[in-house]
């Protein structure tokens, strides 16, 4: 079958190559791919920023697909069933947090980005009837991952003012959309005036450009303060979002792409009894009471470009510059 593997001896570290796939395991299924979705952590491993990766791999997390196999033990009849796949692979029993054995399918585990995958058969899901294959490939990683964030970390209600930093990313995309389903105040910033008005079409109430100093006073202007933040780029803005928190708020951060900050606002942080948290991924049942709220509001994610598998790298670099509204896309 075709697939794209991690690579490092070729200069975009992607390679298009026939891979020989293996038989089924007792409990195993072979999905045939109708379309695959790029995450922030394919280009991380692109760029060996990933721990334990190696050459050679299938990428990619996110799928969607037909099963066209399956191993011993498993049902008939989920053969020829349109599914999702939940990348999350041995979460365990613990809602609070990821056992020792957790991984996520593409790394080390052959992904999707692939003409099939062999997945364990508990990690299927059936297909949101309402939405194309592109936008069911878009869901499974960075939807779990902003569903984690706003219920199980940050439990919002109804009503809260929530601040998602980014627009742009797929978390950050789905937890506006999540948040807005779940009746939340949703604001949300980014540095693309492009961005915010696809934000303000979505329904956010109130947007901020980042780039403008002035971002954080008028944020507290029309808010008074945000009761959740979700964030995935910490660094020294984590002291901006403190600022704009409402005493007794939360800060739920799922990424650190511009790394650590440099200082922490402590005595505001204990003053205001903040909770600052993070977040990964997220657990089974977290995945079905996604699945469920995707259903149940008819949400469908955005997609921002679709590419072929001969794209591949063209998709990549898509990512890797920020360019993107939502959702990248390939297919076979």
């Amino acid at each position: 079958m075709k697939a794209i593997t991690l690579n490092s001896t070729q200069p975009s570290k992607l390679l298009l190559t026939d891979f020989q796939t293996r038989s089924l395991l007792p409990g195993d299924v072979r999905v045939l791919i109708k379309a695959a979705a790029l995450n922030h952590r394919d280009e991380w491993c692109r760029q060996g920023l990933y721990p334990n990766i190696k050459d050679g791999v299938i990428l990619g997390s996110d799928g969607a697909g037909i099963v066209s196999e399956i191993g011993e033990g498993v049902d008939y009849e989920l053969l020829d069933k349109e599914v999702i796949i939940n990348p999350a692979l041995n979460w365990g029993e613990n809602q609070k947090v990821q056992g020792p054995n957790f991984e996520i399918l593409g790394m080390p585990r052959n992904g999707t980005l692939a003409e099939s995958v062999i997945v364990p058969v508990d990690r299927l899901y059936e297909k949101p009837a309402h939405m194309s294959w592109e936008e069911a490939a878009a869901l499974p990683l960075a939807g779990l991952t902003a569903f984690r964030a706003l219920t199980y970390q940050g439990n919002i209600q109804a009503g809260e003012n929530l601040l998602v930093t980014g627009f742009g990313g797929g978390v950050a995309q789905f937890a506006v959309q999540f948040g807005l389903a779940l009746g939340a105040k949703v604001s949300t910033s980014s540095s693309s005036t492009e961005k915010l008005e696809k934000a303000k079409a979505l329904g956010v109430s109130t947007t901020f450009n980042y780039l403008d100093h002035n971002w954080i006073s008028k944020a507290m202007e029309v808010t008074n303060g945000f009761d959740l933040i979700v964030d995935g780029a910490v660094g020294d803005t984590l002291n901006h979002l403190i600022q704009v928190a409402k005493p007794g708020g939360k800060i739920v951060f799922y990424g650190a792409t511009l790394g650590n900050p440099s200082k922490l606002e402590a005595r505001k942080i204990f003053w205001n009894q903040l909770k600052i948290m993070g977040t990964t991924m997220g657990s089974d049942q977290d995945f079905k009471n996604m699945v469920s709220l995707v259903n149940e509001k008819k949400i469908k994610p955005i997609i921002d470009q679709v590419f072929g598998f001969d794209k591949a790298e063209e998709a990549f670099n898509r990512m890797r510059d920020g360019k993107q509204t939502g959702k990248i896309v390939l297919v076979p």
